[in-house]
């Protein structure tokens, strides 16, 4: 068996860490909910042939064969069930996660509404917890491992409750993923308690929860500014005693827009390579950005198998 770079201490340095984990813990069946979309079956043909997972296109059939045609695309090996209403194909593909027959949701041409509507169906959905957040992973040039982020695109504005629930989602993936004891930095404009700064007394208060053991599988301090969470050099400018200053595994950020930016910011003007699933439902499901990269895409499909 291979070992990940990192492994023996639960970090991962590179995202191809985590193609050799997906191998190491088998094939994954993978549901595609209105699959007629080219990069969505770009990157689904791609992990087919690294042999990580055995897909199910839900939508139209005749489109998905056109797009494979057209594209030069192998879809072969997988089985394609034919819908044409959208939101009876997230239906379907929903059904086979909840049924135990794919491990593993995607989104394809469907909107995000649509699809996201099917996996909270109270009756019929996915809906594990009272949050559904989103995770991405990040090869950043600059940092010598991978550095996780949430959330960027599914929670607006996290109350302290939701945040508790975000990092639980976040951390528990990750220690799927191998990492025993993640470093968590909640993340402010500041490292100082500020109450007029409201993200900065959530951050305190989250982190004496995880001393308490209220929040656990992880190490998490905050309040922490970007520079000070990823520099040790700066925490140690700054005077911050700190298992997690300079030496971060996840970034907790106050709300959607400091998330985006910076999850954009990182791939746009940091040329980081990312991976990111959307966690806290019965199974992990990948909703990819049309922005992402067809890279990107791939990874998110291999980091959703690799746990």
């Amino acid at each position: 068996m291979t070992t990940p770079t990192g492994a023996a201490t639960g970090v991962l340095r590179k995202l191809s860490d985590l193609q050799i984990l997906a191998k190491n813990s088998g094939k994954k069946r993978l549901a595609v909910a209105v699959a007629q979309d080219e990069h969505c079956l770009e990157a689904i043909c791609a992990v087919d042939r690294m042999g990580l997972v055995e897909a199910t296109l839900i939508g139209n059939e005749k489109k998905i064969k056109e797009i494979a045609a057209k594209f030069n695309l192998d879809v072969s090996r997988m089985k394609i069930i034919n819908e044409e209403v959208d939101a009876l194909a997230v239906r379907k593909a929903v059904s086979m996660v909840r049924e135990k027959q794919a491990d593993i949701l995607m989104k394809g041409n469907v909107p995000t509404a649509v699809f996201l509507r099917g996996v909270l169906d109270k009756e019929v959905g996915l809906r594990k917890g009272d949050v559904l957040s989103h995770f991405a992973l990040f090869e950043v040039p600059t940092y010598p491992k991978l550095l996780g982020l949430s959330d960027a695109a599914m929670i607006p504005a996290p109350d302290f409750k939701t945040k508790i629930a975000l990092i639980n989602n976040a951390v528990e993936f990750m220690n799927k993923l191998g990492y025993i004891k993640p470093k968590v930095a909640v993340l402010a404009a500041v490292e100082m308690v500020n109450e007029a700064m409201p993200a900065t007394m959530e951050a305190a208060l989250l982190s004496k929860m995880n001393q308490r053991g209220q929040i656990r599988n992880c190490i998490l301090d905050g309040p922490l500014a970007y520079d000070n969470a990823v520099s040790l050099e700066s925490a140690k400018h700054k005077g911050i005693v700190s298992d997690v200053a300079g030496d971060a595994d996840l970034l907790i950020v106050p709300d959607i827009e400091a998330g985006n930016i910076l999850y954009k910011a990182f791939g746009f003007s940091a040329n980081a390579k990312l991976a990111a699933v959307v966690l806290g439902a019965a199974a992990p499901i990948v909703l990819t950005s049309r922005s992402d990269t067809e890279e990107s895409k791939q990874a998110s499909i291999i980091m959703a198998a690799a746990i």
